[in-house]
């Protein structure tokens, strides 16, 4: 993304602030103060995700949140950084860099699993939310084909100018979001139509699915050590709300609430509902 053309109009552009940290250019915004709250979006989105979940958290803390390598307005420094394991390391090591010690890292769908990921290497362990978090495979013959197609077409030349060609119109935008099981308004849907109308995000998003692999995290989560709770919106259609119930009978001190007419989107559907539950357990904790 193109800070000069986009930069201006972006949620909360005020709060907002550029980190080199190798081996990438971080797009990092900041708001309130108190105890830290680390926020990290889900695969091909960006802080935009935020927009209305973190004015609510600042109340009370002081919230970060970041563009993950190549999306949003973070500049991708290595193609082979894209990954869950690498994505997780290289974040620690900003967090490092900036002296972030976080009480909670909290995660939209593949930023759930980076959260998880992230937890189990810092010490003491934060507290995990996880909001409708992708934290299951694909099962059959499906969970042979999809990796291998995903890093297919993230090798391909030309692949994310057919996407950003294809998916940057407006009723494409809106066909998408739909089906998340989300409703949003136009003025909301715009930033998204921003992002994959932008190459270097969705080949950033692309080279994250070719290089995601869930398999170890998952291995390791009845032996997790953080606290978690995980909050799905029963209109999900991106990642059953039954993945999260699942991990939350597998995670040692974990709990799973579900809200009722929310989708994929449900932070920026209705932040406020989602927001209840996530403030009673970071108060409660």
């Amino acid at each position: 993304m193109d800070w000069a053309r986009h930069g201006a109009n972006w949620p909360h552009v005020n709060a907002s602030r550029f980190v080199l940290c190798k081996p990438h250019k971080w797009h990092v915004q900041e708001m309130g103060e108190g105890p830290l709250l680390l926020l990290i979006h889900g695969a091909g989105g960006a802080t935009q995700s935020w927009r209305h979940l973190a004015p609510i958290l600042a109340r009370d803390f002081r919230v970060v949140m970041i563009d993950l390598p190549g999306q949003g307005f973070t500049k991708l420094g290595a193609q082979s950084r894209c990954g869950l394991e690498e994505m997780s390391t290289d974040l620690r090591a900003l967090m490092m860099q900036e002296g972030l010690t976080p009480k909670a890292l909290i995660g939209h769908s593949a930023g759930a699993a980076i959260a998880l990921r992230m937890a189990e290497d810092l010490h003491p362990a934060p507290l995990v939310i996880g909001i409708n978090a992708a934290l299951g495979n694909f099962k059959g013959l499906a969970g042979v084909l999809f990796p291998i197609m995903a890093k297919t077409l993230a090798n391909l030349p030309f692949v994310a100018e057919f996407f950003t060609a294809s998916t940057a119109r407006p009723k494409s935008v809106e066909r998408l979001i739909d089906g998340t099981g989300s409703v949003l308004p136009a003025s909301d849907r715009v930033f998204y139509e921003q992002l994959v109308s932008d190459k270097a995000h969705v080949n950033a998003t692309l080279k994250m699915m070719a290089q995601w692999d869930l398999d170890p995290i998952l291995a390791r989560l009845d032996h997790h050590p953080s606290q978690t709770l995980l909050i799905t919106g029963d209109k999900d259609r991106a990642v059953p709300p039954d993945t999260s119930a699942k991990v939350a009978k597998r995670v040692p001190n974990a709990a799973h609430v579900s809200l009722p007419n929310l989708g994929h989107l449900a932070h920026e559907e209705d932040a406020v509902a989602v927001a209840e539950p996530l403030l009673a357990f970071l108060k409660a904790s």
